[in-house]
């Protein structure tokens, strides 16, 4: 291990450690090995902003937070929460499993889960506790758990960061990522309903069949939004930059004209908010190309790549690996930063064992789900436990049969390739 390599280690922790944001502690370990190893942080900071700027794909990142935002700010969920109320309200524990179903939908609007979190998650934890129908800390866990939906659910944000990094098809990863999906949502409603028969959480009143025809019509309108986004990408009339630039344009429209649910100076709140969001990305963006050239320039990748292949290592028990060293990481470090340093060092190898690199990028977004609802470090937990007001310990306890239930999802995608390579295979996407 190298001087320079010793300096980039070392400043980067210090920097995780004192708690800087990891964007700043990066850049700092960055520039520190660029000045111990004598190159030029000009010409550095050139390329690497170069190739971050220059790329196209990167433009769809503020537009699909443009999206979440405004359906956040345009009464859009109250719409969707009825919908899924009267689809699955009327079973034991009918909210929590109106968490895990408005969670998937919004998802594919939003692309982020943390928006999902104080989107139809913080709206559905507040209903549940309402007259203590439901433990504050089970109804915000059910929340924070519900939310991890989002990075697999098209359009996903995380998804379009490993398309970039690993160079595959932004549309074969969208579609890859749907069946996990719909496979970790029915995993977590099955909990759920096992949870709510033990401890005899209510149902909700249903509608009647004549009220469920108008809540859809009602609800038609952004239900549409992911159908229109995948559409256009997959028909070839977009690429999904153009297409989530479509996506904004229409939900523009639905708030400002068909709904009329949001003015002007709303419009300018949720372009404010929007920024500052894609400012704090570019940050860690920024910081995380800056390291890793310093990693690329030691040639790490390609040491490490050659190691593993030298040890005949099955891919699956690669895999595996893979998942147990992501899950301990997300203890400590945020998922972002995993998907930015970390993952760039673990491509190459897959690569080189002859894994499908967009079943590895589900499997890797399969963890971030996980990670992100996995105490002590979990972003979502924290998230939810600021919006509502609940302890963090009462939401940590609750936990534990949510994460469990992921982790066995995410064993069976990992196992089973066809499971993940299936969709994409049917719409004949070259994976």
């Amino acid at each position: 291990m190298t001087l320079g390599l010793w300096v980039l280690a070392a400043v980067f922790l210090t920097g995780a450690v004192l708690g800087a944001p990891m964007g700043l502690a990066m850049l700092a370990a960055g520039f520190a090995y660029l000045a111990v190893t004598h190159q030029d942080p000009g010409l550095v900071v050139d390329q690497t902003m170069n190739g971050l700027y220059n790329n196209y794909l990167l433009l769809a990142i503020p537009l699909f937070i443009f999206v979440a935002n405004l359906m956040n700010a345009s009464g859009v969920l109250e719409r969707l929460l009825l919908l899924a109320q009267a689809l699955v309200g009327r079973f034991r524990g009918g909210l929590a499993h109106v968490n895990v179903v408005s969670n998937l939908v919004f998802s594919g609007m939003s692309g982020s889960a943390v928006a999902d979190a104080a989107g139809p998650g913080l709206i559905v934890a507040r209903m549940m506790t309402r007259n203590g129908r439901y433990p504050a800390g089970f109804a915000a866990a059910t929340s924070a758990v519900a939310a991890t939906l989002g990075p697999l659910v098209p359009p996903s944000i995380p998804m379009i960061f490993y398309a970039l990094i690993a160079n595959v098809s932004v549309g074969a990863m969208f579609l890859a990522g749907v069946v996990p999906a719909v496979a970790s949502a029915g995993a977590m409603m099955l909990a759920i309903a096992i949870i709510a028969r033990r401890r005899d959480f209510p149902a909700e009143k249903p509608p009647t069949w004549r009220a469920i025809g108008p809540i859809f019509l009602r609800a038609l309108p952004p239900l549409a939004l992911p159908g229109i986004l995948l559409g256009i990408i997959y028909s070839g009339i977009a690429t999904p930059t153009e297409a989530a630039a479509i996506a904004a344009a229409y939900a523009l429209v639905l708030a400002l004209v068909f709904y009329r649910s949001v003015g002007l100076a709303q419009v300018y709140d949720v372009i404010s908010d929007t920024v500052r969001q894609t400012a704090s990305i570019g940050l860690i963006m920024s910081g995380a190309f800056v390291f890793n050239y310093a990693v690329a320039n030691e040639n790490v990748p390609q040491l490490l790549r050659n190691t593993l292949v030298a040890w005949n290592l099955p891919p699956v028990a690669f895999l595996l690996s893979v998942n147990v060293l992501l899950l301990l990481l997300a203890v400590a470090i945020d998922e972002i930063t995993i998907l930015l340093v970390i993952v760039p060092l673990l491509v190459p190898v897959a690569e080189g064992l002859g894994i499908n690199l967009v079943h590895f990028g589900v499997i890797i977004m399969m963890n971030m789900m996980v990670g992100l609802a996995l105490p002590p470090h979990g972003l979502l937990l924290f998230v939810i436990s600021g919006l509502t007001g609940t302890p963090i310990g009462a939401i940590f306890r609750e936990t534990p049969p949510f994460i469990l239930t992921l982790i066995a999802v995410m064993l069976i995608a990992t196992l089973v390739p066809g499971l993940v390579l299936w969709l994409p295979r049917l719409f004949n996407f070259a994976v």
